[in-house]
Order: structure tokens, then C-alpha cells, then sequence
């Protein structure tokens, strides 16, 4: 679908030392955090509006898939370019081109790494919260593609709450410009919201407006032991209706827990099933009052043990044990499916509960954690695909996790996306008149399906139901 002439042309776009057909090129951005692999036929790198505009109208023009990329650290094969075609980079769009402390705003291009954005703004005093576990080096621009999360979300939120505006090159190659720098904006119809979670398949964010807040000043870091899963969920509750709002909130259930047990010395007691990870932030002289109060409500809900980080050295010991836990993974099997469920807070106790069950049933290791503030729970389901049968065995499993999770109110990804992987189970979540109405989304921006095609939606026929 992309001769020559079509790859001589991207090369007067971009440059000709910005747009490769070579196998080790297209080879290094066929894939992503999942299992697949596809090879685009052409990669080409932009670094300007401008740029991503001529090239976007070449791909209308021959009705080309593309596909815009960042970091390709997905977990859902978003970044997958399926259907062959333009793979258009924009990580070289990786400027900073404004900090506001007046209005307490940024303005960045797509491909500025979240935690390049975060350490910029900290050293003035202010405060992008969104911080999912991959801001080290995933990009805004992947970041808004997804709607990505993190920890924080639960007192601060994710990334859509931080978006103010957009410049979007749309299917046709048109620049678009929606919201602004102002905190307030009814103008029209929401366009951000609208692509922020897109996935790339209605457009290409060249620009991004985000809000900030002032840093706070103090963070407290506590972690605390129960003997039952129910009694650590039981107090994400309590500590809520008790007026506290943590920054974060995580959790590891005991399956998480046995698996960093067999990685390294964790000094957790024998009779822990459950951990929680607390932090709040705000003003020093409330902090201290505020980690008083929680361990006063979560005292009765089967506690065994408390700690409260007295340094910053302490409160990184406490988050070392849940970052710990992804390394320890592969010593349970070589092959993971990291999948994002989030269910409401008050049903984690039954969703851990399920999942245990839906292991024994399939005699397949489930190492579960995530962020107890909000429901989100990271599943793990860990395999050697190298044994017979063990795909299938895999599918059924997913297949039962997904099920099980909207039947307690949830929904099948909190912070992933959908992408390829989890594209088979969205019509267990969204009835046929909804799917029909992003469908006509979709068809009313991108008519050509040039746009990142083959993600988020099925064929109807593989579209299960309830």
C-alpha cells in the first residue's frame, strides 16, 4: 500500500533521514507491552503541526492506515500498527513551550515524557498529579491517547481532569483547536474530552494545555498489614466516610505478597494477606493528625501490624515493597496478561475472591494489586505459553475475569484502553445502541478508517454479550 513514490514523498515532508523502510526500523516499532508484533511498512518521525498535517493528508489522499506512536508501552497493543501502514512518531515533538505559575498551566507537545513535565513544574512549585507507573518514560501524548491514571487518581484524578485543551490533526489532515488555557469553557461541544482516551483512531494531538496545581508541601507515608484481604478492603471504606482522602491508596493482596516473598527478604508478618500503602499530602501540621486518624479507623478491621514513615528514607523501604512486585513476577512464570479491571471499592473483597477461585479452577497462577482507593485492580495472570493448550487456557480465564467484573458493576480496563486486546470484550460493558453511536463517532471524523485502524471496536460477530 506504500510504494515508493508515496515514501519519496514523506521524505520531502519530514526530511529523508526522518522516514525509514528499513527492517530493524520497522522491526523496533512493530510491537508494544503486550504479545503482539506487526510490522508497519514505513516509519516516519515529525516534529512539527505542520509536518503531521502534510502527512496525515498523503494517508487520506491514499487512504493509508496511520497509526501515531510515543513510547509504545502500552498494555492493550494500542500502538500496534495492525493493519501495516504509517507508523508517525512524535516523540521528537518533545518540547516544553510553556510553564504558567499565574494561571497554573502548561503547554507541551505530545512527546514530553510525563515525569520530564512533573520534575519541571516541581521545581517552580507546582503540581501535575496524573502518574501512571510508566511516567518515567511513556509520553503525554500516549498518556491523553489512553486517559492514563496512577496512584493519585484517587484524590486528584486522571489525566482527562488535567486536560484543558488540544490542537488535534484530524483525519483529513485539518488542525483543530479545542479548549484553552481557562479553567471555565462551555463553547460548543466538549472536543477534549472527546479525544482525550481516543486511542489515535479520531485524530493526532500535536499540542496539549494541561492544568497544574500548587505542589504540596508534605507528604506522610504509612503502611499497614491486615490478616484478610476483606478487612484491608473494609477500611479503604472506612478511611473515606472518615472524611480522609489519601493520595494514595494501594493495595497487594496475598497472592502479591507470596510473590515478592519468594524474591526477597520482605519483612511483612507470616499472617498478612493483605497490605495497604497510605499517603497523604497536604500542610505538615495536618499530616500527622490525619495519619493518627487512620490508624485509629483501621485499628478494629483486623490489623497486625502499622508502620509510619519518620523520613523520606523510610517512606521509600514502605513503597519499595509494592514496587516490587512487578520484578517478582517472572519468577512465577515467563508470560504475563496485565489486565486493568476496576471494580467499585466496597466489591474488591468479592473480586479477589472470584479471581482466587478462577485460579484454582484453572490451576494458573493471578497475582493481583493496584489502587485500592478506586477499585482499580491490576490482575496478573501469569503462564508459560510454551505448555499445550495454555493460550486457550488463558483466553477462558480472561474471559471469566471480564465477566465476573461487570457482573459486580465494574468495568474491563480502568487506565489500559482497550486497543486490540480487550476489543473482543467491550459489548460486555456497552450495549449495542451505545457501540452504534461511538461507531458513528468514529465514521463522522475518520470516513476513510485511516485513522489507527482495527482498535477499540469488534465485528459484531465477536462482540459477546451478556
Amino acid at each position: 500500500m506504500v510504494d515508493e513514490r508515496i515514501v519519496q514523498e514523506l521524505a520531502r515532508i519530514v526530511g529523508a533521514d526522518q522516514v525509514s523502510t528499513d527492517s530493524a526500523d520497522r522491526i523496533l516499532h512493530a510491537f508494544d507491552a503486550t504479545q503482539g508484533r506487526f510490522l508497519p511498512e514505513v516509519v516516519v518521525h515529525a516534529t512539527t503541526t505542520d509536518q503531521v498535517s502534510r502527512v496525515v493528508r498523503l494517508a487520506h489522499e491514499h487512504r493509508i492506515p496511520i497509526l501515531p506512536r510515543g513510547a509504545g508501552s502500552g498494555f492493550t497493543g494500542g500502538s500496534l500498527p495492525i493493519r501495516g501502514g504509517i507508523v508517525l512518531v512524535l516523540t521528537r515533538m518533545n518540547r516544553i513551550l510553556e510553564i504558567d505559575p499565574d494561571n497554573l498551566t502548561a503547554t507541551v507537545e505530545p512527546g514530553v515524557v510525563t515525569a520530564t513535565l512533573q520534575r519541571e513544574v516541581e521545581r517552580l512549585g507546582l503540581f501535575y498529579p496524573p502518574d501512571p507507573a510508566s511516567r518515567e518514560f511513556s509520553t503525554l501524548g500516549g498518556n491523553i491517547a489512553e486517559c492514563a491514571g496512577g496512584p493519585r487518581c484517587v484524590k486528584y484524578g486522571v489525566t482527562r481532569d488535567y486536560v484543558l485543551g488540544l490542537e488535534v490533526v484530524t483525519a483529513s489532515g485539518e488542525v483543530i483547536h479545542t479548549g484553552g488555557k481557562t479553567m471555565k469553557n462551555v463553547v460548543g461541544y466538549d472536543l477534549t474530552r472527546l479525544f482525550v482516551g481516543s486511542e489515535g483512531t479520531l485524530g493526532i494531538v500535536t499540542r496539549i494545555i494541561l492544568r497544574l496545581l500548587p505542589k504540596p508541601e508534605a507528604r506522610k507515608t504509612l503502611l499497614v498489614a491486615f490478616a484478610s484481604i476483606d478487612g484491608a478492603a473494609r477500611a479503604v471504606s472506612a478511611i473515606i466516610r472518615g472524611r480522609i482522602i489519601p493520595a494514595t491508596l494501594e493495595f497487594m493482596d496475598a497472592s502479591a505478597i507470596d510473590c515478592v516473598r519468594r524474591a526477597m527478604d520482605l519483612d511483612l508478618p507470616d499472617g498478612c494477606r493483605a497490605v495497604l500503602i497510605i499517603e497523604v499530602d497536604g500542610e505538615p501540621a495536618v499530616l500527622e493528625a490525619q495519619a493518627a486518624r487512620i490508624l485509629e479507623i483501621v485499628e478494629p478491621l483486623g490489623v497486625i501490624e502499622t508502620r509510619v514513615a519518620a523520613t523520606a528514607e523510610e517512606a521509600e523501604a514502605i513503597w519499595k515493597v509494592r514496587r516490587s512486585v512487578s520484578p517478582s513476577l517472572r519468577r512465577v512464570n515467563p508470560d504475563k496478561f496485565n489486565e486493568d479491571i476496576v471494580v467499585p471499592r466496597s466489591r474488591v473483597p468479592e473480586m479477589i475472591r472470584a479471581l482466587e477461585a478462577i485460579s484454582a479452577k484453572h490451576k494458573v497462577p493471578i497475582v493481583n494489586f493496584g489502587h485500592a482507593g478506586d477499585g482499580n485492580i491490576h490482575v496478573n495472570v501469569m503462564v508459560d505459553l510454551k505448555e499445550e493448550g495454555m493460550r486457550a487456557t488463558v483466553d477462558r480465564v480472561l474471559d471469566e475475569i471480564f465477566r465476573t467484573t461487570v457482573a459486580l458493576g465494574g468495568a474491563v480496563s480502568g487506565e489500559h484502553g482497550i486497543g486490540t486486546a480487550k476489543m473482543p470484550f467491550i459489548g460486555l460493558e456497552l450495549d449495542p445502541a451505545t457501540l452504534a453511536t461511538m461507531r458513528a463517532i468514529k465514521q463522522a471524523l475518520d470516513p476513510h478508517n485511516i485513522m489507527n485502524p482495527g482498535k477499540i471496536f469488534p465485528e459484531p460477530a465477536s462482540n459477546p454479550q451478556n
